[in-house]
């Protein structure tokens, strides 16, 4: 999976790290990360120290893993720090808050919301999530799939024949420890968007 949360408050979610050049389609699935540490027990040190290990044998990744309260982040494609300091962070297909204008504008947005002193509720997230705001081809990266492909991957919200948002999910944990997971899922090419939306204590 991509994304996940146990009742006991282990998460990880992953991004791929868009490079085409080193793209090798018989690496295995990075997906299997993000369930390994779901189902494990190991603490967020020795977790890294597994990626360490194995991290080459992937394709481009950014995993972040850990707890409610005390989040990493992992890439295969450059060190960083070994825990996500307290604030509001974006990762797209490059590395954390790599300043895409994607990542800065849900960054902004994010910050505008919680700065107005309203209750941060799962539709507010999926209004984020549903940006389809093009960006001026200045602004765009340059990772390599051409600037016809660098226009459609932009906005937080990607909308196309052949590749597109397939999900959005929000998690929310509030101070009481309990977990709102909700996932809007977008069948193609023009079904009607489905939402489930599940609700838990942590347990210990």
């Amino acid at each position: 999976t991509w994304l996940g949360m146990t009742t006991t408050g282990r998460f990880a979610a992953l991004t791929n790290f868009r490079e085409p050049h080193r793209h090798h389609p018989s690496a295995p699935s990075r997906g299997r990360l993000v369930s390994d540490f779901l189902q494990g027990d190991a603490d967020i040190a020795t977790f890294r120290q597994r990626l360490d290990l194995e991290g080459g044998q992937y394709n481009g990744f950014n995993l972040l893993f850990g707890t409610a309260d005390r989040l990493a982040v992992y890439s295969n494609r450059a060190e960083l720090p070994p825990e996500l300091p307290p604030g509001i962070h974006g990762i797209s297909n490059h590395l954390p808050d790599t300043p895409w204008p994607k990542v800065v504008r849900g960054k902004e947005e994010l910050a505008r919301h919680i700065a107005s002193g309203a209750l941060l509720l799962p539709r507010d997230l999926f209004a984020l999530l549903a940006d389809r705001m093009q960006p001026e081809d200045s602004l765009l990266p340059d990772t390599g799939v051409g600037i016809e492909l660098e226009r459609r991957l932009a906005p937080v919200f990607i909308r196309g024949k052949e590749y597109g948002t397939r999900s959005s999910t929000v998690v929310l944990v509030g101070q009481d420890g309990v977990v709102t997971f909700s996932e809007r899922t977008f069948p193609p090419p023009h079904g009607r968007p489905s939402t489930v939306t599940f609700q838990f204590a942590l347990s210990p």
